[in-house]
């Protein structure tokens, strides 16, 4: 198949164009390098099924063509990371709502099938632990730039499904609970490739918050395996499906895990959300997702445990 991947030059996104391009699929990618980076997809440029476009989902007529020429879109584009959240709302807001509807409307226009890019975020402050895709969200208050992200992904499912009810257009919905792997940054708040950067060069390992608040990790291989089980499995239209693992960790013994395994002696600092974000900041003290769904689908279950996963990023930045 011809695959249109936004936001291919990313973390995800160029992990998928690989595994896209190992599987005899030709690729194309656009990506304006907001947050992703040409060196994602630099080892890829040669090869006679991959195609790559530095330019905007904004673009209307560029978009045009690129969806018109591809079978399927895997719609990746987005503004990501806490950080740049907190800092940037309206290029969140935009860039995340926009997009999407650009993407959403000229493949309406011949029924291509597109996966839309959500996130764990959309669960907000639920305490409904693990999450499942038919829970009620529970966002913050508008005051609160943190939740701008939440409900503007929020609202892209809205809009993804509304095109699935209304025009016919098949969609899969797919959250991503915290991906890790080679070619992350931690420019934008991620927070194992931060540890492991601060690890390895002997600096304190900065947990915001008291460390209290767990998360679940999964490698980008097991992500990518499960998209492309599901590209090909008709069950999953228009349905809203979480990608990840119920492995819970806090964020504080995360970082010991990180030091451990790195052979590092850094010392681990807390530092208040207040100092680290904003004032006012809010996080969600759990993100775990109920993965069950998947696995009904595609037989999903992921393969690397944690303690492989941290390895395998300080492998990769110790090769940098």
């Amino acid at each position: 198949m011809r695959i249109l991947i936004t936001g291919g030059a990313g973390f995800i996104g160029s992990h998928l164009a690989e595994a896209l391009l190992e599987s005899g699929h030709e690729v194309f990618v656009l990506d304006d390098l907001s947050t992703g980076c040409i060196d994602n997809i630099a080892h890829l440029k040669g090869h006679a099924r991959f195609h790559y476009t530095i330019d905007s989902v904004f673009n209307e007529s560029l978009v045009a063509e690129l969806v018109d020429r591809a079978a399927v879109v895997f719609h990746l584009a987005a503004a990501v990371g806490v950080k740049l959240i907190v800092q940037e709302p309206v290029h969140t807001i935009e860039t995340n709502v926009h997009g999407t509807e650009v993407i959403l409307r000229h493949a309406a226009k011949k029924k291509k099938l597109v996966f839309i890019a959500s996130t764990s975020e959309v669960y907000g402050k639920s305490t409904d632990v693990p999450f499942r895709e038919t829970a009620d969200l529970v966002l913050g208050a508008t005051t609160r730039h943190r939740w701008a992200y939440a409900c503007s992904k929020a609202l892209d499912e809205f809009l993804a499904l509304a095109h699935w009810k209304e025009r016919q257009l098949p969609v899969i919905i797919v959250r991503f609970f915290n991906t890790v792997g080679p070619r992350q940054t931690g420019q934008y708040g991620m927070v194992i490739p931060n540890f492991v950067r601060q690890a390895l060069a002997g600096e304190p390992i900065t947990v915001f918050g008291d460390g209290c608040q767990s998360r679940a990790f999964t490698h980008v291989t097991d992500v990518v395996d499960a998209l492309l089980k599901l590209v090909v499995e008709p069950k999953a239209i228009g349905q809203v499906i979480n990608i990840g693992t119920m492995q819970e960790i806090s964020i504080k013994d995360l970082a010991e895990r990180v030091r451990a395994l790195s052979g590092s002696k850094s010392p681990i600092k807390f530092i208040p959300y207040d100092e680290a974000y904003e004032s006012g900041f809010e996080d969600m003290p759990r993100r775990v997702p109920d993965i069950s769904k998947v696995g009904n689908l595609v037989g999903f279950q992921p393969r690397l445990a944690l303690e492989e996963i941290i390895c395998r990023v300080v492998e990769s930045f110790q090769k940098a």
